[in-house]
């Protein structure tokens, strides 16, 4: 498997990376140096997660050239707006320490702020200081409205997928538009780790339920950054490109799906 994926606009994006929700900001320093040492490449924060300066001094720290990394990070609701949003991003890069983005998402679909925000977005893809642009957490309205008024269609979107939801009608309208799909908290905030199916899978391949889990998001197309603040799991989470799931393994993992949502609502959300 490629462990790169191709953008609509050419960049080349890790497949598999780093997610630090909820990370305090000295073991996202921590889990960031790790991951990097682990040949991880992507590396997923938000300015709401108040960890960027961490994120930051872990990539100072890993020695690794900045070109060799793929960094996003997001734009909050209460910083949507276009002239907020330029603000918000210009504030993120000094957190990290960084001159660019490799990808900039809007973090929420806000009502009535979120085209004003792309607007920004756009202006700040043209400049060269986000390599990409996307969205978090848009349902296909909302991708639709924003694309009323938009120059540059979202490169990804990145929303809630795990096996008990798995969005495929949401998927299938993404990979029509050419978006990528990243999934946060990929592996249900553990709470999908004891699954029987899941467990006798790993069995059968010799590794864990999260590594299966993992192994059928990239096999499903979809991008992926599990979190770990331990070094042995972080570790583990990249040692998913030697082996690879049947058919009939993806199928009952497909199958594990009822939908059910551990965050927000996108059309029913109130922060």
């Amino acid at each position: 498997m490629e462990k790169n994926k191709r953008l609509a606009n050419g960049i080349e994006m890790p497949r598999l990376g780093l997610g630090v929700w909820r990370v305090e900001e000295v073991d996202a320093t921590n889990s960031v140096r790790w991951a990097i040492e682990n040949d991880y490449h992507l590396i997923d924060t938000a300015s709401v997660y108040k960890n960027e300066k961490g994120v930051g001094e872990g990539i100072r720290q890993s020695g690794v050239e900045r070109e060799e990394l793929f960094v996003t990070t997001k734009l909050w609701n209460a910083d949507q707006g276009y002239d907020s949003t330029h603000q918000a991003f210009n504030e993120s890069l000094k957190r990290l320490g960084l001159d660019y983005v490799d990808l900039y998402l809007i973090h929420w679909p806000v009502a009535g702020k979120f085209s004003d925000s792309w607007r920004a977005m756009e202006e700040i893809y043209e400049s060269g200081r986000a390599k990409a642009i996307g969205v978090s957490n848009f349902q296909q309205h909302h991708i639709e409205e924003l694309m009323n008024a938009a120059k540059i269609k979202p490169m990804v979107n990145q929303i809630e997928l795990h096996p008990t939801l798995t969005q495929v009608d949401l998927r299938t309208y993404l990979a029509s538009e050419g978006i990528a799909v990243e999934a946060w908290s990929p592996l249900g905030q553990g709470k999908i780790l004891q699954n029987p199916t899941l467990v006798e899978i790993g069995k059968s391949h010799k590794k864990s339920a999260a590594q299966v889990i993992i192994r059928w998001h990239l096999q499903s197309d979809i991008i992926v950054i599990p979190k770990s603040v331990h070094e042995e799991r972080i570790k583990e989470n990249i040692n998913v490109f030697d082996f690879e799931l049947s058919v009939e393994e993806m199928e009952k993992i497909n199958r594990l799906n009822i939908n059910e949502r551990l965050g927000a609502d996108p059309d029913n959300f109130d922060f």
